[in-house]
């Protein structure tokens, strides 16, 4: 089992245990692939909660860029709702987790398609 599969094991884990769902592993495996060479680096694998300038670079970058989604205050409502779900008191809130929850929650799935 390679480092991305070990990885994406800890991401269903997360995704069962903490958040309540039951993951679609076909997606949560292209969602992790789409976060490229960021799941590998400690640092840029998690998402600050708890960061304003980090939850806009989500929204910026993933949720405009990415799911082409346009700039509403139903995207900030949506991340924050996300980072609940996944707990606020959660330290490491996986950046493949968030985005996966969002592309769920907008129902996006398409872009992975």
């Amino acid at each position: 089992m390679g480092k991305r599969d070990e990885l994406i094991a800890v991401y269903a884990d997360d995704l069962k245990n903490k958040c309540g769902m039951t993951p679609d592993m076909d997606l949560l495996t292209k969602v992790t692939i789409g976060c490229g060479p960021a799941i590998y680096n400690a640092d840029a694998s998690t998402v600050a909660g708890s960061q304003p300038e980090e939850l806009e670079t989500v929204k910026n970058n993933f949720l405009i860029k990415k799911l082409g989604l346009s700039d509403s205050p139903q995207l900030m409502e949506a991340i924050n709702s996300v980072i609940e779900t996944y707990g606020k008191s959660e330290r490491n809130k996986y950046r493949a987790v968030v985005y996966y929850m969002l592309t769920k929650h907008f129902n996006k799935e398409a872009v992975y398609g």
